[in-house]
């Protein structure tokens, strides 16, 4: 095998990955299958940590979103030209039911507010805040973390740019908070926003979501 170690000028993390015993696949599958997770957003994020959910066995979710799909949306967020000018719940609804007819939705076609957050979000495993705007997200982070006091939350903070996927981390900041991103690349500061970037941050989210309902707190 060929060398490589003068490739590689800088050390790679020591990250331990236990490997369970693969007779445990269809029971951990069938133990998300048993969970619910409520997404608040599916546009860039949202809409693939749906998908991604889905695909790893979670069948329940609540979809929020007031907005509807937008041609400048299809960059990075997982709808369709035909799709164009739906509820983007009622898009995202539709393309997870071609991925699995047995997923079972609960669609909300509204703004988040202080108001309905908690409401909205009580019923689930998991709260997912995958929205754009800083206010609103911040708003989901005081709402959950207050009213909801077992409920873990997992959201994100800079995805935007062309900085390395590298810098997206997954980070624990509290007992139920986890954010994912590097924390800086925001898309108001001029960022521009590629699928790739965007796509690795809701692999983030998605893959803390499923660490979380198989009982694993850590990152």
């Amino acid at each position: 095998m060929p060398d490589y170690s003068d490739l590689r000028p800088h050390d790679r993390p020591d990250v331990r990955v236990p490997v369970p015993p693969v007779e445990l696949d269809a029971e951990l599958r069938a133990r998300l299958r048993e969970c619910s997770a409520c997404i608040l957003g599916v546009g860039g994020l949202g809409s693939n940590i749906a998908a991604m959910l889905l695909r790893s066995g979670l069948l329940t979710m609540t979809l929020v979103d007031f907005d509807r799909v937008d041609l400048g949306n299809l960059n990075r967020q997982l709808f369709f030209r035909d799709q164009v000018g739906m509820l983007k719940t009622e898009a995202l609804a539709a393309t997870l039911t071609r991925i699995d007819p047995d997923v079972r939705l609960t669609l909300v076609n509204d703004t988040l507010t202080a108001e309905n957050v908690a409401d909205i979000s009580s019923g689930a495993d998991v709260v997912i805040e995958a929205v754009d705007r800083a206010d609103t997200k911040a708003m989901i982070i005081n709402t959950v973390l207050r009213d909801l006091p077992n409920m873990p939350l997992v959201t994100a903070s800079g995805l935007a740019g062309y900085g390395s996927a590298n810098a997206i981390v997954t980070e624990r900041f509290a007992d139920r908070l986890f954010v994912v991103g590097d924390l800086t690349s925001d898309v108001r500061e001029g960022h521009p926003l590629f699928a790739s970037r965007v796509m690795v941050a809701a692999a983030h989210q998605a893959h803390a979501v499923i660490r979380l309902l198989l009982g694993f707190p850590d990152p």
